[in-house]
């Protein structure tokens, strides 16, 4: 892969903020390189602006190398630094499936980036070939969320290999429901493809979604370039502190997921049992994609009684959708009882 065909001319020439922290390594007895306030220590100083600590660990869960990851606010900041890197406004085009994550269109309009989309089928399925027929010269990025939002399910991963041996740019992998599905992760595919860029999140089976906390991994190489763009001190120490914290209980993480997968199977079996219910699409995430005839009156009867889902009735394909997350059981008994008000 060229990858200096796919960055943008201006960002592959950048010269980044550089920091003393940066030109220093190790341990230092005295700090007077930053202008920060001497008094109320830890919490002076600027934190660590590549969080290697924090990465090391990372590194050892998910068993890539600790120069494979980037750290955000979110998954959304590096979203937002790949249409910064590698699409040049006005010029140049990403490709996503539709229907997906809202964020990446939000993101391209921002940038300035045309964005196109390629339908899954009506299941929600993956169509490589289509997902490839909208590609042009001008392409620099696919999307592929996978277990995707907000139909819930896997891609095929036999079409999303065809897209990445077949694409020659950037195709990103969004993994934020990966810890509730069944497949494995493509981290262990990191190194056999350098066009990938894999998303994950501490927000959904950490539990850690107002903590703020995004990893992006790819090679060295791309992860060099997000370091450049993105601003200095990204994550703040009480972040970096707590996130490592919570790494300690990973047997906890995997607990909860247990329960949730149970308490899926659980929602979904009793809202097969509502007469007025179309269809619960299958899912790999923690949520529930259901089909109703009247979505926009469920929704209004729920919000009434306190319920809050997300109404995706305009959303593409599907019409009628309501997309219920996963909750506690006491949640979903509350959430059943509701909507059997309705019968």
């Amino acid at each position: 892969m060229n990858l200096q065909k796919l960055i943008r001319p201006n960002i592959f020439s950048l010269k980044p903020y550089s920091c003393a922290r940066d030109e220093f390594k190790g341990e230092a007895s005295v700090y007077l390189d930053a202008n920060e306030n001497p008094m109320n220590a830890p919490y002076n100083r600027y934190p660590d602006p590549l969080q290697w600590k924090l990465k090391e660990k990372i590194a050892e869960i998910k068993h890539v190398r600790s120069g494979q990851i980037m750290l955000g606010n979110g998954s959304d900041e590096p979203i937002d630094l790949i249409f910064r890197i590698f699409c040049e406004p006005k010029e140049d085009n990403v490709v996503a499936i539709e229907p997906t994550y809202g964020m990446y269109k939000v993101c391209a309009d921002i940038n300035n980036v045309e964005y196109r989309t390629a339908f899954l089928n009506e299941d929600f399925t993956l169509d490589a070939d289509r997902v490839l027929g909208s590609v042009n010269e001008k392409t620099k990025v696919i999307f592929l969320c996978s277990p995707n939002n907000p139909s819930g399910n896997l891609l095929n991963r036999a079409g999303m290999l065809k897209i990445v041996e077949n694409f020659d740019g950037i195709v990103v992998i969004d993994e934020a429901y990966v810890d509730f599905s069944p497949e494995k992760s493509w981290l262990e595919d990191l190194d056999k493809y350098p066009n990938i860029i894999i998303l994950q999140t501490f927000s959904k089976a950490w539990g850690l979604a107002s903590v703020r906390c995004g990893m992006a991994f790819a090679s060295e190489e791309i992860i060099s370039y997000f370091n450049k763009v993105k601003y200095p001190y990204n994550v703040n120490i009480l972040t970096q502190n707590f996130v490592d914290e919570q790494l300690d209980h990973e047997e906890r993480k995997n607990e909860w997921v247990e329960i949730l997968l149970e308490n899926r199977s659980y929602l979904a079996d009793e809202l097969k049992k509502l007469p007025f219910v179309e269809k619960v699409y299958p899912s790999d995430a923690n949520f529930l994609l259901v089909k109703v005839p009247d979505a926009n009156s469920v929704y209004k009867h729920l919000t009434e009684k306190g319920v809050i889902v997300r109404n995706r009735n305009t959303v593409s394909l599907c019409r009628g959708g309501l997309r219920i997350t996963v909750g506690t059981a006491v949640e979903n008994r509350t959430l059943i009882e509701e909507l059997m008000d309705i019968c």
